[in-house]
This record gives C-alpha cells, sequence and structure tokens, in this order.
C-alpha cells in the first residue's frame, strides 16, 4: 500500500496540472479536457462529480456480488480527479481537504457530527 506521503504528494501534483488548465493561466478548453470543464463551469464539472458519486457506488454493489473490487478504485479515482477539479475552482487544493480530515482525526463520526448540527443551529439564531 502506497504511503500517506506519497498519495498527497500524487493529489497534490495533479491539483497543480489541473490549476494550468485555468482560463487564468493559459488552459485551452479546446486541447484539454480539463480546462473545457473549467471553462463550462459548475455545472459541467458537478454533473461529473455526480456521474462519478454513482458509479462508485455501482462499482462497490457489483462488488458485493462477486464483481471486481478493484473497479471501486477506478472509480473513485475518476470521482477524486473531479472533485480535484471542483476544488481547483473554488480555490482550494487537496491540502485544504487533509487539513479538513486532520482536524477530525480522533473525534467520533456522531460527535463530529452533532457539533456542525450545534454550530448550524447556532448561526441560524435558534
Amino acid at each position: 500500500m502506497p504511503s500517506t506521503d506519497l498519495s498527497q504528494d500524487a493529489l497534490a501534483r495533479l491539483a497543480a496540472v489541473i490549476e494550468t488548465r485555468k482560463a487564468v493561466n493559459g488552459g485551452d478548453p479546446a486541447a484539454s479536457y480539463v480546462a473545457r470543464l473549467l471553462h463550462q463551469g459548475p455545472d459541467a464539472f458537478l454533473k461529473k462529480i455526480g456521474e462519478e458519486a454513482t458509479e462508485v457506488v455501482m462499482a462497490a454493489k457489483d462488488a458485493d456480488h462477486g464483481g471486481d473490487a478493484t473497479k471501486i478504485v477506478n472509480e473513485v479515482a475518476d470521482l477524486w480527479f473531479h472533485c480535484l477539479i471542483a476544488l481547483a475552482h473554488y480555490d482550494l487544493t487537496p491540502g485544504h481537504v487533509v487539513a479538513e480530515l486532520e482536524r477530525r482525526a480522533g473525534t467520533s463520526g456522531i460527535e463530529e457530527k452533532a457539533l456542525r448540527k450545534a454550530v448550524l443551529r447556532d448561526a441560524q439564531g435558534g
């Protein structure tokens, strides 16, 4: 299994390539799939994220019924790739996501979700 540092490096390298595909950095929608998605705007890459998330679910369901579990990896890679495009559009990086995951480390998922609900409730004045 690859180390976390290598994985983070790979995500950072891919995010850097995606940055070069932004219009402000000379990205050409006619020459680059990423540039085209960024040029088309959020509806385009958000649609792809939804499609890829569905494909992850389908691959997992297939694996539960004797299908090839490695297909899950392929579909998650596609999902992450399109999520990286969304992050780039909003001037965010994989580092922001990793920092959030690190912030949550050691916190019960149930407690973390309850805390988010409480913060939202307080922000809404209720």
